[in-house]
């Protein structure tokens, strides 16, 4: 007499199966592909940079400080980097 029958491999009962087969469906169904959006700054910034305005007025800007520290004339605004250091000061004396 049998009590097991061998011929079977690794049984799945058939509403499992099925269950399995469903959630593939929805899975497929409910991906979703990535999107890419640009803000209008984005895009502004981009145009400016493929015109080259921006690149050109910062490599003078650059030359022209080159050539102030190179020749000792370039002056330090004292106020302005009062200015830019003060909330640096706030913050870490807060702390």
């Amino acid at each position: 007499m049998k009590v097991n029958d061998t011929g079977r491999i690794n049984p799945i009962n058939p509403y499992q199966r099925s269950m399995e087969s469903q959630r593939q469906d929805q899975m497929k169904k409910n991906t979703r592909k990535d999107e890419v959006s640009i803000s209008t700054e984005a895009m502004k910034l981009l145009e400016a940079q493929n015109s080259g305005k921006i690149d050109q007025e910062r490599a003078q800007r650059i030359q022209s400080l080159k050539q102030q520290v190179s020749a000792g004339t370039y002056q330090v605004d004292a106020s302005k980097l009062a200015e830019k250091l003060a909330p640096y000061f706030k913050q870490s004396s807060e702390n």
